[in-house]
């Protein structure tokens, strides 16, 4: 760390606290807005906004709504401040927004308000940095309607506002807006009673898997043996796969829920569709390709056992994150005088999954938690409480690690890249990403 480092952060520091009542304000202003993936357009605005008001020159419309602005200092490597737009359906939340079922039971609104705070300090000093720095507000961490992307296949290609991914981040590597980014940081609110602060945590990959058994319909009562019955394969299926939650490695950590819905035929006919849809989480790439499989193993059982036609789509959600330990450190340092070493956790395996995870493996990344929130993740209980905590606090310590990264001729930034080579390049990235998507159909009948 430069010698100049102490100045500049207090430089940093004075800025940020000098607006600590807008960032709090902003980030309850968003709180009450929630919006869906890809369709974030006033939360955007509102973020754009913000950066336009600081003398910025943000590009909209990345991903359809994601936003980019830079703030330029000498040569040097970019350092990439993200946030996230979206809020989760969730319309049983006391804050839903009554149309779209939307609610902020994540706290992304705040990382939002978090890097508009950090912009503002960072605004400053960027002429005694070594580098620059990308500011991002990234669409659609939460799959969303998941049917909708799985059918997407059939949406023709030349579309404007099509996607590819279920969710920003991966959409916008697709699209390039990370292709001159080095590294990434994003600070995400905890859960409620959780530690006062966390980083280096590891967290799960996802997919998709969406069964849809085909039957055949007849009378329940006078002639059940002419059908099929295609929500008892269904059953069948969810058994079969329940027989198989013990049989998972422990170092694979997969976690698995699923639903099942029927047709919307008549009570006294034989269902004749049904669909379970699972939701897989695994701590590596290989433990989830693992788990999709035996959920499709599950699948073809139900259809095998009941005579019933299946087709299984499985479609990845997040690849497992990883953080860069350098990075954590550079994060950790700025915020202990913050928040106090003895309130500080470090390298917990969390269940939950994250798009920083397809991020971690192009660039290395951190993903700290801070506080500020009470309730579990995507509960209707999950609400920040204090936003000092969840966003003006992550704005300095967020501030302060770029500080340490671009300063002194970028030392500790080109330490963390040497340190932290990426796992893949952008394209074997998305090589990957679509090479976990696939289609079968099994005919049973």
């Amino acid at each position: 760390m430069s010698g100049a480092a102490p100045r500049l952060k207090e430089a940093v520091h004075t800025a940020v606290e000098r607006r600590a009542e807008e960032i709090a304000a902003l980030s309850d202003e968003l709180m009450r807005r929630p919006e869906p993936g890809y369709a974030e357009h006033a939360t955007a605005e509102r973020f754009a906004a913000w950066l336009a008001e600081a003398g910025l020159r943000p590009r909209t419309g990345l991903a359809r709504t994601g936003v980019k602005a830079l703030l330029h200092g000498g040569a040097g490597p970019r350092v990439a401040l993200v946030g996230e737009l979206d809020a989760l359906t969730l319309p049983e939340h006391p804050l839903a927004d009554p149309a779209t079922g939307a609610a902020h039971a994540c706290g992304h609104h705040a990382q939002i308000a978090a890097i508009a705070g950090a912009a503002v300090g960072l605004g400053e000093v960027m002429a005694e940095l070594d580098g620059s720095v990308a500011l991002i507000a990234a669409p659609a961490e939460e799959p969303g309607d998941v049917d909708a992307m799985l059918d997407a296949g059939d949406a023709p290609a030349e579309r404007p506002d099509r996607v590819e991914f279920p969710v920003g981040k991966a959409e916008l590597l697709r699209q390039g807006a990370f292709d001159d980014v080095d590294m990434a940081l994003l600070a995400h609110t905890g859960r409620g009673g959780g530690p006062r602060f966390s980083v280096g945590d590891t967290l799960n990959g996802s997919c998709v898997v969406r069964a849809r058994f085909t039957g055949r319909s007849a009378h329940a009562g006078s002639s059940p043996w002419l059908g099929v019955n295609a929500l008892k394969a269904a059953t069948v299926a969810a058994h079969a796969l329940d027989a198989r939650r013990e049989t998972f490695p422990d170092g694979d950590d997969v976690r698995l829920n699923y639903r099942i819905t029927g047709d919307a035929g008549a009570l006294g006919s034989v269902p004749s569709a049904a669909a379970l849809r699972t939701m897989v989480r695994a701590r590596s790439v290989d433990g989830l390709g693992r788990a999709a499989e035996a959920v499709a193993r599950a699948a073809r059982a139900g259809a095998l056992a009941l005579g019933a036609r299946v087709e299984i789509d499985t479609l990845l959600a997040y690849l497992p994150l990883d953080s860069a330990p350098e990075l954590d450190d550079v994060v950790a340092r700025n915020a202990h005088p913050l928040i106090g070493a003895d309130t500080i956790a470090r390298g917990r395996h969390l269940g939950a999954c994250t798009d920083m995870g397809d991020l971690a493996h192009v660039m290395p990344v951190s993903h700290p938690y801070s506080g500020g929130a009470e309730g579990d993740h995507h509960s209707t209980g999950y609400r920040v409480v204090d936003h000092r905590a969840a966003a003006v606090e992550p704005a300095l310590y967020l501030a302060g690690a770029v500080v340490d990264l671009l300063g002194d001729g970028a030392r500790e930034a080109r330490r963390v890249l040497r340190a932290s080579p990426p796992p893949l390049s952008i394209p074997q990235y998305l090589a990957l990403r679509r090479g976990m998507n696939r289609r079968e159909i099994r005919e049973e009948t």
